[in-house]
């Protein structure tokens, strides 16, 4: 049976609990310690600490609402309050705690900015259905949880791998042979140490006119800014220019396989290399690298790129908005084996770590997706409880239970 379940106000559902008075200033979180402090910050654990007086071990499960940033988190083992801002929630007999924490989580709570929301949150309506059903929802969607987690642990482990691994092709592979030294370390002594500029060429965009109407309306060539440059394969770009823009403008077509690297742009964008999939024009804040003579593989020197992300970044200048430009990009040393075979090796063993990335993050955006949606459509009482095994059944191999 669907249909909409029983509300009542999140005020109602609350019953009164007494806490310890003791908090932890931000400034007192340590690194390590007996206690998880938890504030209202979106991490989990925003750190620890050795003092008992503040340790709120009894009432146990409780909800932390933050009342500035209106993070929710689920307390089921001791743990000790930190800062300001946070509520301590426990819902009344009758109300599973697990069920209650998803139910709040469902409500979409306006912003109030840095002011407090908690006066708000009491006044929203949650729904209460009978003990059962609130237990038997409450288990799924935790299963689905657990899930993203599994997949968020595996995407890390996967992350770590591919670290280790760009350091250990470019950083350590001369260890049974013939060495010399450079600035990224010690290389084997017959690779090719020198920078971009000798071996590639290195060119930018342009912006057309946005006044031209001509240049923008019905284009159909893709047009990449620095925002969808990140160690990715570029095939679609969210704006296009036409013919006239090429013809007209000092708007370059650059071929499939051209490297791409955002020479500015707001936050971690600066730095970032991609290659094109497909013919593309791109803006004057991207650098387009080629290599006419062949003797250095794209995919290759992708990867390099991405191993030598913090020391591009550290070559900038200017002042707040700090930029690389045309001619620091040519200047960015680069070290490569002498054979292509070699080259293309290193590539693709990268290359192979990078789609299995890609699949993890396949299967937690889907779980991700399948949460979001099963907690809109339960809560509501949209779907019936009996019809959870259909959304079960779609969790990624692996997950289900």
């Amino acid at each position: 049976m669907t249909g909409s379940w029983p509300t009542e106000t999140v005020g109602a559902c609350l019953q009164r609990v007494t806490l310890p008075r003791v908090k932890v200033p931000t400034s007192s979180y340590k690194r390590s310690g007996t206690y998880p402090v938890i504030d209202q910050s979106q991490v989990d654990i925003a750190g620890w600490t050795d003092d008992e007086d503040g340790v709120i071990d009894t009432q146990l499960p409780l909800i932390v609402f933050g009342d500035h940033s209106r993070t929710l988190k689920y307390l089921d083992t001791p743990f000790v309050r930190g800062a300001d801002g946070t509520q301590i929630l426990k819902p009344r007999r009758g109300i599973d705690p697990l069920f209650f924490f998803y139910a709040l989580r469902s409500i979409n709570l306006e912003s109030r900015g840095y002011n407090r929301h908690f006066t708000l949150l009491k006044e929203q309506p949650v729904p209460v259905p009978d003990r059962p059903d609130q237990l038997r929802i409450a288990q799924a969607l935790k299963q689905v949880e657990d899930g993203i987690r599994l997949q968020e642990r595996k995407a890390a482990t996967l992350r770590e791998l591919k670290d280790g691994a760009l350091h250990e092709l470019f950083a350590r592979s001369a260890r049974d042979e013939p060495q010399k030294t450079t600035e990224f370390g010690r290389v084997p002594e017959d690779w090719v140490v020198e920078e971009i500029g000798d071996s590639h060429t290195v060119q930018t965009g342009g912006t057309p006119s946005r006044r031209d109407p001509r240049y923008w309306e019905g284009g159909t060539i893709p047009w990449v800014k620095t925002a969808e440059v990140s160690y990715s394969t570029i095939t679609e770009t969210s704006e296009h220019v036409t013919a006239a823009a090429l013809e007209e403008t000092n708007v370059k077509l650059f071929p499939a396989g051209t490297l791409l690297l955002a020479m500015y742009g707001q936050g971690v964008t600066r730095g970032k290399v991609g290659r094109l999939g497909t013919e593309a024009a791109c803006n004057q804040a991207c650098a387009a690298i080629r290599c006419p003579g062949g003797s250095v593989a794209t995919d290759y020197l992708y990867y390099f790129l991405e191993w030598q992300y913090e020391n591009i970044r550290a070559r900038a200048h200017g002042g707040q908005q700090q930029n690389l430009s045309l001619d620091i990009v040519r200047r960015i040393p680069i070290a490569y084996p002498r054979d292509l075979n070699r080259q293309r090796e290193i590539a693709d063993l990268l290359t192979t770590i990078d789609q299995n990335r890609a699949v993890q993050r396949a299967k937690l955006e889907l779980l991700r997706e399948l949460f979001e949606r099963m907690l809109h459509d339960l809560m509501t009482g949209s779907v019936a409880v009996g019809d959870l095994a259909v959304a079960l059944a779609q969790l990624p191999e692996g997950n289900a239970a």
